[in-house]
C-alpha cells in the first residue's frame, strides 16, 4: 500500500483530493495538511511514500516545501499540483525531487493517470529493475517520442505540455479559447498546437453547431495517446 500525503490550503479541495486518490487501487492518504509547515509536521510523525502536494500555501510556496523536505532527509515522493500559469516555476521544481506536477483544473481521470503510472515506476525498482528514461518518461505522460510528436522548429514542448495537461484534466471537449484561458496563452497559439496534436492522432476534433454561424471546434485529448 503507498500510503499519500495530501496537503492544500484549501479544506475542501483537499477533501476532493483525499477522496480521489482513495479510490485508486493500492493507494491510501493517511495525513492532510494544509499548509507547508503542517506538511513538514506530518511527514516528521510517521513515514509517507507520495505527497500530493498544492504549489500555493499560505506559508511558503511548493517548491520551498520540496527543498526543505529534502534538505531534512525525507525522501517523499512528490507530485506537484499547480495552475497553468506556474508551470515554469515547478518545472524547476522536479529538478529538487518532484517527479511530476498537475495542472488545475483537473478530474479523477488526470491525477489516476500520474498515480497509476507513479504506482508501475515503484514496481519497476522495488523489484529491482531499472527503467530506462524513455519508459519514465512514458509513465508520467512526459513529451516523448512515445507520446507526443516530434516538434517542429518554433514550438515548445513546454507549450505543448500546457495544452497537454489542460486537455487531460477536462472534463469534456474543450474549444481553442477555452484550453488558451486556462493555460494562459493566447487563442492563437492554442488553435497552432492543436492542430499539431491533431495531426499527429493525440488530439480529436469535434465539432458543435448552434443556431447561426459557423460550427465551433472542441478538442479531446485521445485516450492511450
Amino acid at each position: 500500500m503507498i500510503d499519500v500525503l495530501v496537503v492544500d490550503d484549501d479544506l475542501r479541495v483537499a477533501r476532493i483530493n483525499t477522496a480521489y486518490v482513495a479510490k485508486v487501487a493500492g493507494f491510501r492518504v493517511v495525513a492532510q495538511a494544509h499548509s507547508a509547515a503542517e506538511a513538514l509536521t506530518r511527514l516528521a510523525e510517521r513515514p509517507i511514500d507520495l505527497i500530493l502536494l498544492d504549489h500555493h500555501l499560505p506559508d511558503e510556496n511548493g517548491l520551498a516545501v520540496v527543498r526543505k523536505l529534502r534538505g531534512l532527509g525525507h525522501q517523499a515522493d512528490v507530485i506537484m499540483v499547480t495552475a497553468a500559469r506556474d508551470v515554469a516555476t515547478v518545472q524547476a521544481a522536479m529538478r529538487h525531487g518532484a517527479l511530476q506536477y498537475l495542472v488545475k483544473p483537473f478530474n479523477f481521470a488526470g491525477l489516476r493517470t500520474k498515480l497509476e503510472a507513479y504506482a508501475t515506476l515503484r514496481r519497476t525498482v522495488d523489484g529491482g529493475g531499472e527503467a530506462e528514461q524513455s519508459e519514465v518518461d512514458r509513465m508520467f505522460g512526459a513529451l516523448s517520442a512515445a507520446t507526443t510528436p516530434s516538434l517542429p522548429k518554433g514550438h515548445s514542448p513546454t507549450t505543448a505540455e500546457l495544452v497537454r495537461q489542460v486537455l487531460l484534466g477536462a472534463d469534456g471537449p474543450l474549444s481553442a479559447q477555452e484550453i488558451a484561458e486556462r493555460a494562459g496563452m493566447s487563442r492563437q497559439t492554442a488553435q497552432r498546437y492543436l492542430k499539431l496534436l491533431e495531426r499527429a492522432g493525440r488530439v480529436r476534433l469535434s465539432l458543435r453547431y448552434g443556431g447561426t454561424g459557423r460550427p465551433e471546434h472542441r478538442y479531446v485529448w485521445t485516450a492511450g495517446a
